[in-house]
């Protein structure tokens, strides 16, 4: 199977999820969270900086419970943006 390459923005959005999840997680270790939530020390270093910004959806809710984040930050920090705020 051959994987779509990232736009732009989806890759922007990736960033910006990994932001989100290294402040949340302090000064936690990545191996901490990721083990309590289910996932790799690998996985969540690559959601973290990025080269993994597309993450399924379960992935993100486990680390957010992990992490004390609701789903609704996460969305908010993650939304694509108004395509219409964008040229104004």
């Amino acid at each position: 199977m051959v994987r779509t390459p990232l736009t732009p923005l989806e890759r922007a959005r990736g960033l910006q999820l990994g932001a989100l999840l290294r402040g949340a997680r302090g000064e936690r270790s990545i191996g901490h969270v990721a083990v309590a939530a289910g996932l790799s020390p690998e996985t969540l270093r690559k959601i973290e900086t990025g080269r993994a910004p597309t993450p399924a959806f379960f992935t993100i809710a486990a680390l957010a419970a992990e992490l004390g984040l609701s789903l609704d930050e996460v969305a908010a920090v993650c939304a694509i943006p108004d395509p219409d705020a964008l040229s104004a």
